[in-house]
């Protein structure tokens, strides 16, 4: 086959064959396709589009150009993605709440993307744990615990790896169908029987409007299954934080006071709405009402955190981390507040401008080679619909320096408006897709 001739199909606005699309995939793992190759081939389809055929050969094409894990356990596998949100750490008491329910959850996550945070980086804020394992390891922990959080491989969906940075230097990251490919290859890859999307709309999402959610749901449920993974989407609301907290630490902080407080709040509600989907889709309970209420069950009596903190040690965490976590968590040098200037109702928020302050601060990368400093980043920030008294916190900054947590309080500010009428909260989950 020629790299030129599929990319000049593209062009034209045809889909390439099936096989056509595996051997594209299969060369850009093995460099067998050059940059400019693969260039051409992101922008074509960026701006031509592939049909929902297309789609789901391009996604499987990538998907097995690298390791395809199988399973050999007594219960479904299931996961969860998230299209990456601010204060969004549900994985971490989704994944122990789901094995707790009987289902078995290999969760390959990723690391902060822009302004968004990693679930990697959250897990590994916690001292001695390890996300990078192989396949027999996970294998293992997913067997005895039921659960595990951990990186990709350099065998997971290597084609995805390659295009991945090929688009991000060539304009092409917004395509759809590149999206949809790059998110299910690696998920698929890790051979689920159900899975769950949280598309996240609003100012801390990458998706801004209601359309571009929608149709990023769409995309992603249709091709997951088509390509024979049972798979539904909730849109969930982004236009605030979804946790009080940004930052590593501070947000595996808040995951305990879920899991071992019972504190009821959106990453709670959340959590148990995602899982309740996955567990009637998995066959586990028969509606998705019913799963929700399970997860809550096992998230309020505390049998998640006890999932939760077995998970942990099998990684290399700490041995009794559920039952003292706040002092094994890394605190920030400088802890300040920062203060309303008048009073009003909390009416907007910028998610995105406090997701980039949080990556000002070290809690995030700015180039790939960055070190995460966990401690930083902001706590007890105020929700849409608040009243905040002149005085009163809007949020508490975690800085390393003075003159970042200077440089932080300007950014909070600017990215919280008070108005001086209250406004409705917003709905927690827009809508649900499914196949």
């Amino acid at each position: 086959m020629d790299a030129r001739a599929i990319i000049a199909r593209l062009r034209r606005g045809e889909t390439p064959a099936v096989d056509e699309l595996s051997w594209f995939a299969e060369g850009l793992a093995d460099n067998s396709v050059s940059d400019a190759q693969a260039g051409a081939f992101a922008m074509a389809v960026c701006m031509r589009g592939l049909n929902s055929v297309g789609r789901a050969a391009l996604t499987l094409a990538m998907r097995d150009s690298g390791d395809v894990l199988s399973w050999d356990l007594d219960g479904p596998v299931i996961d969860k993605h998230s299209t990456g949100g601010v204060g969004d750490c549900v994985s971490l008491v989704l994944a122990p709440a789901l094995a707790e329910c009987g289902a078995f959850v290999p969760m390959i996550s990723g690391r902060g993307l822009g302004h968004t945070g990693g679930t990697l980086d959250k897990m590994e804020a916690i001292p001695g744990v390890t996300t990078q394992v192989g396949p027999k390891r996970l294998a293992h922990v997913v067997s005895e615990v039921g659960a595990a959080i951990v990186g990709a491989t350099a065998r997971i969906a290597p084609a995805d790896k390659r295009l991945y940075a090929i688009r991000d230097v060539t304009a092409t990251v917004e395509s759809l169908d590149l999206i949809t490919a790059s998110i299910l290859s690696k998920k698929l890859a890790a051979a689920p029987d159900a899975l769950v999307l949280d598309v996240k709309l609003g100012s801390g999402a990458f998706m801004k409007t209601q359309e571009e959610a929608r149709a990023l749901a769409c995309a992603l449920v249709e091709t997951a299954n088509a390509a024979g993974c049972r798979t539904s989407a909730l849109i969930t609301d982004m236009s605030q934080p979804l946790a009080p907290s940004l930052g590593n630490a501070l947000e595996v902080a808040e995951v305990m006071r879920v899991l071992t407080q019972g504190r009821e709040n959106p990453l709670a509600v959340l959590a148990a709405e995602l899982g309740g989907v996955l567990l009637a889709d998995a066959g586990l309970s028969d509606t998705a009402e019913e799963g929700s209420a399970r997860l809550a069950d096992v998230i309020r009596d505390g049998r998640a955190a006890e999932r939760f903190g077995r998970m942990l040690v099998a990684v290399g965490g700490p041995l009794h981390f559920v039952e003292s976590w706040p002092r094994f968590l890394p605190e920030a040098n400088v802890i300040q507040e920062v203060v309303a200037r008048e009073d009003g109702y909390v009416v907007a928020m910028d998610g995105e401008a406090l997701g980039l302050a949080v990556v000002e601060l070290g809690g995030g990368r700015q180039v790939e080679s960055d070190v995460v400093d966990p401690s930083v980043g902001m706590s007890g920030v105020v929700r849409l619909g608040d009243k905040v008294d002149k005085g009163a916190p809007l949020a508490v900054i975690h800085a390393a320096r003075e003159d970042a947590a200077r440089r932080a309080d300007l950014a909070i500010r600017s990215a919280i408006t008070l108005g001086p009428e209250p406004i409705p909260a917003p709905n927690l989950v827009h809508e649900r897709i499914s196949a």
